[in-house]
């Protein structure tokens, strides 16, 4: 019986844009092979699962849909147990209102119970006004995530915290978000799982969400260098992930595989293969 899992961030980590880090669907094939649960966590809304299982079937990783945990997903369930059947204005896409419909709640244009934010690029400053006279008038303003940017294969472009920044400063109120670091996301992407505290291990490539999130929640932490992240990058945080690897493809070789799911001691920096 497996007694650890995994939490996996997608881009910078599985894939950058479009090309899949060799060796990645090596590690997600073991995994499938032996049996330990995973879930790729992402802070992408745009998307469903299916439509993100299908883009790894594509790069050559074919995973379930239910191995895929979106923010958008995070933030339906969380809204659906804090009001039942609710409402929501969305400033978003499909991946955003597939799962508020199915976590019962209902798309409206004006009186929501809550104003939604995710990544998209299709909203305009009408879209923008309507919300904060919502906000104003006693919407709850939720965001998918506070990334303030995304990477594309032209670049940089603004994410879903641009957008909310923009809100929060026109109202002077400040939106909760359930997306990486919220222990909102972490926690329910864990118990979708079946995994305690201690079985955890987050893998990411960004100090301020994957491995945030992580060591607030007590997981173990491994960051790779594939991403965002450079190793001297390390010493302007507060904290560590317990693990720095040079990719994921370095848990392909049995020491480090069980150095990472072992109780390691905190900071351990296994040598790459």
């Amino acid at each position: 019986m497996n007694t650890h899992g995994f939490l996996i961030d997608m881009d910078g980590v599985i894939y950058r844009e479009r090309q899949l880090i060799p060796g990645a669907d090596r590690f997600i094939g073991s995994l499938l092979d032996r049996g330990v649960p995973f879930a790729f966590l992402t802070n992408n809304s745009q998307r469903t699962r299916r439509d993100v299982a299908m883009k790894l079937s594509r790069m050559g990783i074919s995973v379930d849909e239910t191995h895929i945990f979106t923010c958008a997903m995070a933030t339906a369930r969380f809204l659906a147990a804090q009001k039942p059947g609710g409402t929501a204005f969305v400033i978003g896409e499909g991946g955003l209102t597939q799962a508020l419909h199915k976590n019962g709640y209902a798309i409206v244009d004006d009186e929501p119970d809550y104003v939604v934010v995710g990544e998209g690029r299709t909203f305009n400053m009408e879209i923008v006004e309507a919300a904060v006279r919502m906000i104003i008038r006693g919407s709850k303003l939720i965001a998918t995530n506070i990334d303030p940017n995304c990477p594309t294969s032209h670049g940089l472009r603004p994410g879903c915290g641009a957008i909310v920044a923009m809100l929060e400063t026109a109202t002077g109120l400040k939106a909760f978000s359930v997306g990486k670091p919220s222990p909102v996301m972490m926690r329910a992407a864990r118990k979708e799982l079946g995994l305690a505290t201690d079985e955890t291990i987050m893998i990411g490539d960004t100090m301020e969400t994957d491995i945030l999130g992580g060591v607030a929640m007590g997981y173990r932490t491994a960051l790779v260098l594939t991403g965002s992240t450079r190793r001297e990058d390390l010493s302007r945080y507060a904290y560590r992930p317990d693990f720095i690897l040079d990719s994921i493809a370095d848990l392909g070789d049995d020491q480090i595989y069980s150095e990472v799911v072992s109780a390691a001691p905190l900071n351990a920096e296994p040598a790459a293969a």
